[in-house]
């Protein structure tokens, strides 16, 4: 179920972010529709799915590190073999922006215009940076659920509150940061609840899915907090940059509410024909992920470079509505192109290479971390031009601190 829930959550965020960015004559909007439809903005409690995506990962992770700890895998090589597997297929996305970049200015375009659409392809890294992050620290949060159960999963809601209050009453997003860590690595403590079978009864699940609907009415209804989980242009803060206590509570109701359905997809999923697209899906999910952007951004930038053929339409309008199908499948189209060529760096062979020292491979997922945490709200290009250092510290990182193998012990 958890390989289902994982391909369901990314299938929901590419279609999402192919429907809520409108694009005309003019160019990307990003968050277009959020923007110009306030009703929609209550759709995001069921379209913003990352939680999902956390609540599968504690999951897996869970048996990952058990696993590891039960063959006596240390840290160290753990920590590398999940940065490789994620890592890998980070690294051409990166070197083809960071090219595409230098190109377009070399071309004459603006730097604004460059930044607009490189930040629009990147917007993926933010997930992947966060939840490296939470990699990093899930050895140490499965003691604490082990140790401490819910308890554990209360102290950094509440941690997260606090937080909040300081970054919302002193107006410092940058005070809201840390929150990218403590609000996901809270949630994705129920992972580690559902693999230890904590949350098997139908009782459980509906309770969580109240308390995260409460959580949400107050918060929502009471707080500062606005209705849509994705930010939106009118919002005086978002819920999602930087992350806030809100999409713990989103995550609850979600998780609560996914789980009731174990039961009839565990049946479902047995069967072969079912199984095997979930198969097929999740063995490049994360390239799906990282390039369905992209894609976007080529598209669009194709046809307003061809004088705007097809985006004379609206946005909001029926009729762009009634050709959202034919946008989806052309940008599934070109997406699939893009999975076809890199799609292989998603399954590295096996590393023989013995355990590292533990500082290696947390050095090298602070420098992923930080440099996408940069590209993520601000792209590859500022007001002075290109600047290669935050895409490249990444692809440097990984190298030099061994989750790549040598040119001897090719890893694609």
């Amino acid at each position: 179920m958890i390989d289902f829930l994982r391909a369901a959550a990314i299938t929901v965020v590419v279609l999402g972010h192919w429907t809520i960015v409108a694009v005309d004559r003019n160019g990307i909007q990003p968050h277009g529709v959020l923007d110009n439809a306030p009703w929609s903005h209550p759709l995001t409690w069921v379209f913003q799915v990352m939680p999902v995506f956390f609540l599968v990962g504690g999951y897996a992770n869970g048996i990952s590190w058990r696993s590891a700890r039960r063959k006596g895998v240390g840290y160290g090589g753990w920590l590398r073999a999940r940065l490789r597997r994620l890592g890998l297929p980070l690294i051409p996305l990166l070197l083809v922006w960071l090219a595409a970049c230098v190109i377009m200015l070399a071309a004459g375009m603006t730097p604004e215009r460059v930044q607009v659409l490189s930040q629009m392809a990147l917007i993926p890294t933010w997930f992947l940076a966060a939840y490296l992050l939470v990699i990093a620290v899930a050895p140490a949060c499965l003691v604490l659920w082990e140790r401490f159960g819910w308890w554990s999963i209360a102290g950094g809601v509440v941690l997260a509150g606090v937080v909040d209050l300081i970054s919302i009453g002193t107006g410092s997003e940058l005070a809201g940061y840390p929150n990218y860590l403590i609000v996901w690595a809270s949630f994705h403590q129920f992972g580690y609840a559902w693999l230890d079978g904590r949350l098997a009864t139908l009782r459980r699940k509906l309770l969580l899915a109240g308390i995260g609907a409460v959580g949400l009415a107050v918060l929502v209804g009471l707080g500062p907090y606005p209705v849509s989980m994705i930010t939106a242009a009118g919002d005086e803060i978002s819920n999602s940059s930087p992350t806030r206590v809100t999409m713990a509570f989103l995550g609850m109701l979600q998780a609560g509410l996914v789980l009731t359905t174990e039961a009839p997809l565990t049946r479902w999923l047995q069967r072969p024909r079912v199984w095997f697209v979930t198969v097929v899906l999740n063995s490049r999910i994360m390239t799906w992920f990282l390039w369905h952007l992209t894609a976007m951004v080529a598209v669009s930038s194709l046809l307003v470079a061809l004088g705007g053929i097809g985006l004379g339409l609206a946005p909001l309008s029926p009729l762009w509505w009634a050709t959202r199908p034919v946008w989806w499948l052309v940008l599934l189209a070109v997406t699939y192109g893009l999975v076809l060529v890199f799609g292989r760096f998603e399954s590295p062979r096996a590393d023989p290479r013995p355990a590292p020292a533990t500082w290696r491979p947390v050095a090298a997922a602070v420098c992923v971390c930080a440099g996408l945490a940069v590209m993520a709200s601000a792209g590859m290009v500022g007001p002075g031009g290109l600047n290669p250092v935050w895409p490249l510290l990444p692809v440097v990182g990984l190298a030099v601190f061994g989750v790549l193998l040598r040119p001897g012990r090719t890893s694609v």
